[in-house]
């Protein structure tokens, strides 16, 4: 191996540990290529956050996508047009007309993009239903990967995923209470997620439950990440929380580093803990800044069994981040003891097999 080539590589390595410490405020870049109509749903999500950032940036979208649109070849068009006028200024207006004049590529549909009051007064009431349901109750441990058996109802389904989203809970330890609520109180619960919702609204994500195949994932927000991207499921986000604790990463203690990394943590939870008990505007959503990208969040995975198969395939293999490699290969494992005569089907990578750092 070349010397740049084994530096960039160990680099490489190197920050897929060393990424656990960034906090959650570490600035990020993103980009989209996205149809006018799925923008103005988008800009109304962004505009109903209770992180006051987010709100921000909906309202900076809807402004950008109702302004002019941007020319790359703006300058050049400029430039051009002048010289047509230096040598024909009747010419060069009519050339003003044609290259520099503003073109607006979504002016109707995102102008008129708005908090949505459904979602948000839906989502208050349903986190107070939870709490009311779960106070008295402690988070009981679970594993990283729960494959939920799918011997429940689809009302129990609806009740249980809707309160999820709301707390910070597993999904087998909301079921168990939901499923000995009497009908009447299941019923309500379920219809707290439609109670305010508009003549133009879509349904919350919740509502889209009967998949075969639900899994219950905690792991780190890093990690997380990564899996955010398969959207041939549905997916229910709990609230970034400390509540769950921390991952150590793979080499810490190899490179005697884990009670450095572990101080750290502690000190970011704890601080987060400390401004979320104070008194300043949006304390909760503020906190959750200083979480570091290895602090561990639920999420509740729903697909088919393709989806299933393709994500336990695509993130077991070797050059993928041993953190959701691991998730995929618990993801495999729970779907072979649950269904053992479908496992031949899987290409899966054993996690469990020693990797060659510098060749991931």
């Amino acid at each position: 191996m070349k010397p740049e080539t084994y530096e960039r590589t160990l680099r490489a390595r190197a920050f897929d540990v060393a990424r656990y410490l960034l906090p959650l405020a570490t600035n990020t870049s993103l980009g989209q290529i996205v149809n006018a109509r799925t923008l103005e749903n988008q800009v109304s999500r962004l505009l109903s956050s209770p992180f006051a950032e987010i709100r921000q940036l909906g309202e900076q979208l809807r402004s950008a996508a109702t302004g002019a649109a941007w020319n790359v070849h703006g300058n050049e068009l400029t430039k051009l047009q002048r010289e047509i006028a230096a040598l024909d200024p009747a010419l060069g207006e009519r050339a003003a007309a044609l290259l520099t004049r503003e073109v607006r590529t979504a002016p109707t549909l995102v102008k008129y993009a708005a908090p949505n009051e459904y979602g948000i007064a839906t989502r208050r009431e349903l986190a107070q239903a939870a709490f009311e349901l779960l106070r008295r109750e402690p988070i009981e441990a679970a594993p990283s990967v729960d494959l939920i058996d799918g011997d429940e109802s689809l009302e129990v389904e609806l009740a249980t995923t809707l309160l999820y989203g709301a707390c910070h809970y597993s999904y087998r330890q909301i079921r168990k209470h939901v499923t000995e609520l009497i009908e009447a109180r299941r019923n309500e619960i379920i219809a707290l997620g439609t109670r305010h919702r508009g003549p133009h609204d879509e349904l919350l994500r919740e509502f889209a439950s009967g998949q075969a195949l639900k899994f219950d994932i905690l792991m780190d927000i890093g990690g997380f990440r990564d899996m955010h991207r398969h959207r041939r499921c549905v997916q229910v986000l709990q609230g970034f929380t400390s509540t769950h604790g921390f991952d150590l990463p793979e080499g810490l203690k190899e490179a005697g580093l884990e009670t450095r990394y572990t101080e750290a943590m502690q000190s970011a939870h704890a601080a987060c803990t400390r401004l979320v008990q104070g008194s300043a505007s949006e304390a909760e959503a503020s906190a959750q800044y200083l979480l570091p990208l290895g602090t561990r969040n639920r999420a509740l995975f729903k697909m088919d069994f393709a989806e299933a198969l393709y994500i336990s395939e695509l993130r077991s293999q070797p050059q993928g981040h041993f953190s959701y490699r691991r998730i995929a290969w618990e993801m495999y494992e729970a779907v072979r003891q649950r269904h053992p005569s479908l496992a031949k089907h899987f290409r899966v990578t054993d996690v469990n097999e020693p990797v060659d750092l510098l060749k991931r």
